[in-house]
């Protein structure tokens, strides 16, 4: 039995039959077309970032571009002296408001809440190391040991901790009234993620205000 043949063969290329594969969905909203009557057109306009979607255009750029909030972060720092910070995930965005407060004159201890230990030996207390059997070593207060070094023409300390979200609530308590023991001490201490840059009282979140015990 002979075998069909193919309708193509010895065909010029300009007349050969092209079967036009149609575009799917997905391909369509990638490339910004809507579908009417039947037939595909380009979506003109300007891409709505409010309203019912819960998009905002925040959401894409700093907040503090969008909308300059750097004059009540300072303000902030300055009226509660402790403050936990919430930074979206990929990270940043805290680095213009440590920024801001680098320009005022404020000097930098980064710590990181992992390993610290008790906070209030480590930070204010000469404190042993002691990998025995070998021997013992003492270290001075973290914090009166930065404010001794201080220059005088500087502003305080800002003690920047990192994952303080593993710190517990007795833990959180105390830096928060860090500043009460030390006056020249500010606290920032980065509590969680959040899709924006935010902050709140340190006092609030560890349960010393009527806000954060309820």
């Amino acid at each position: 039995m002979a075998a069909a043949p193919c309708l193509h063969y010895g065909t010029p290329a300009s007349i050969k039959i092209q079967q036009k594969q149609q575009p799917t969905r997905n391909w369509m909203m990638m490339q910004g077309l809507r579908r009417r009557n039947g037939k595909a057109s380009k979506r003109v306009g300007v891409t709505n970032c409010s309203g019912n979607s819960g998009i905002e255009i925040g959401d894409f750029i700093g907040g503090d571009l969008l909308k300059p909030d750097l004059g009540r972060w300072l303000s902030d720092v300055e009226k509660h002296k402790a403050i936990a910070i919430y930074t979206p995930h990929e990270g940043g965005y805290e680095g213009r408001y440590l920024n801001r407060l680098r320009y005022l004159g404020y000097y930098f201890l980064d710590l990181s809440a992992r390993g610290l230990g008790d906070p209030e030996t480590t930070l204010t207390k000469v404190y042993p190391v002691c990998p025995q059997p070998i021997a013992r070593w003492y270290f001075p207060p973290e914090v009166d040991y930065r404010l001794a070094a201080l220059p005088p023409s500087a502003k305080g300390l800002v003690v920047w901790i990192i994952e303080a979200k593993v710190l517990s609530k007795s833990e959180l308590q105390f830096l928060a009234l860090l500043p009460t023991l030390r006056p020249k001490v500010r606290v920032i201490a980065e509590c969680g993620n959040w899709r924006k840059f935010m902050w709140k009282p340190l006092k609030e979140i560890a349960g010393l205000t009527q806000e954060g015990a309820a």
